[in-house]
């Protein structure tokens, strides 16, 4: 518990655990090259703060999920950084991706025969990653648009081909029968492409399998401490704290309902604060009566129904001095992971990184400075 009076809630995020992360990320596949993946504004945490830290890491490869994304780094990272959109290479984003040094994953032939157009049109073989779908069945070519493409000699001529890549749908279980069955496909997609680099392994897939690692590897959720591989410990450090404003403290009487929908009854009298997370926070709505958060490293639960800017917990067996309005509680940090609130909430902690919104106070420690990206850079 601690008090700040300027705020109402604070994101707090280690950009330091995040670096210490990735090299520990380096070292699970110490002879493959490790990106950065930064989509969803750094799955929540700030994306420029968290790529800034990773190039100074020594980190050059960085994933977004779209031009706008990558727009939005383009300023702050330097030349050498590749900044790679996941989404494609669309008729009309060719020209952005040309002047600001963007490199398209190329997920079908017409994406493919676009890139190379543009590579024999300004004579200059143009970056590129040529994702090929093993079994997500998302985005990708197919195994059948793969070999006719192949079988055709020169339809991959022009770009600078910096790796095929691919996506595993189940890692996190490493015991699922797709995932030799994607590693197979992949190797048949690679022997189509002799010389051609490789990628493979999102996060799950770096901490459980060498076979998976290639060249080059694709971290998401363990950057950012996330529990990548189900049902084993986490490797990786905590990077992020969030603590809630309590708004009021009351008591309630036996049989007084809390919320919306009257979802938690009192069965005896209760102390309850009222704290400010609520579902347009990214505090999910699913933690409703099953959650819990952190009170000078004691959890106390969850109780009614989570509406859009708080949420009620029961204090009780805190004692009536505990907390008072104005002190912060810790919704997840380190005395309660956002695994476990994730996992209580019915979720992953993707979703709950990634949805939580702008109106908490962000403080970043271990910020790094990269000046602009038309400048000097050391």
């Amino acid at each position: 518990m601690t008090q700040d009076t300027q705020f109402t809630s604070i994101l707090e995020v280690n950009l330091d655990a995040i670096a210490e992360n990735y090299r520990r990320l380096k070292a699970y596949a110490p002879t493959a090259e490790t990106a950065g993946v930064v989509k969803a504004d750094g799955y929540g945490l700030g994306a420029e703060a968290v790529a800034g830290r990773l190039y100074h890491e020594g980190c050059r490869v960085f994933f977004v999920a779209s031009v706008d994304e990558a727009m939005t780094l383009r300023p702050v990272l330097p030349a050498d950084a590749r900044i790679a959109v996941l989404n494609g290479y669309a008729a009309g984003d060719t020209e952005t991706f040309i002047e600001n040094r963007l490199v398209p994953v190329l997920n079908d032939p017409e994406q493919v025969e676009r890139r190379v157009a543009d590579c024999h049109r300004l004579d200059q073989a143009l970056p590129a990653f040529l994702h090929v779908d093993t079994g997500m069945n998302r985005l990708g070519l197919t195994a059948p648009e793969l070999s006719k493409l192949a079988a055709e000699g020169d339809r991959f001529e022009g770009p600078h081909w910096l790796a095929v890549m691919s996506h595993m749908a189940c890692a996190d279980t490493p015991e699922h029968p797709l995932n030799q069955q994607q590693l197979a496909r992949f190797q048949d997609a690679r022997r189509q492409l002799p010389g051609m680099p490789a990628s493979l392994s999102n996060s799950a897939a770096v901490l459980t399998n060498t076979a998976y690692h290639f060249d080059l590897t694709r971290p998401g959720i363990a950057l950012y401490g996330g529990e990548a591989v189900l049902a084993t410990a986490n490797p990786m450090q905590p990077t992020v704290r969030l603590l809630a404003r309590v708004l009021q403290v009351r008591t309630v009487a036996a049989g007084d309902t809390i919320g919306y929908g009257a979802s938690f009854t009192a069965a005896t009298p209760r102390r309850i604060a009222t704290i400010a997370a609520g579902y347009a926070d990214g505090y999910l709505r699913a933690a409703s009566n099953t959650a819990e958060v952190a009170v000078n490293g004691r959890l106390v639960p969850v109780v009614g129904r989570v509406s859009m800017d708080m949420h009620a917990i029961d204090i009780t067996d805190l004692g009536e001095e505990t907390l008072r309005a104005g002190d912060l509680v810790e919704v997840f940090g380190p005395d309660q992971w956002v695994d476990a609130t994730a996992e209580k909430s019915g979720t992953i902690p993707h979703e709950f990184l990634t949805r939580l919104g702008k109106r908490y106070h962000r403080r970043y420690t271990g910020k790094v400075d990269l000046g602009s990206a038309n400048g000097p850079h050391t």
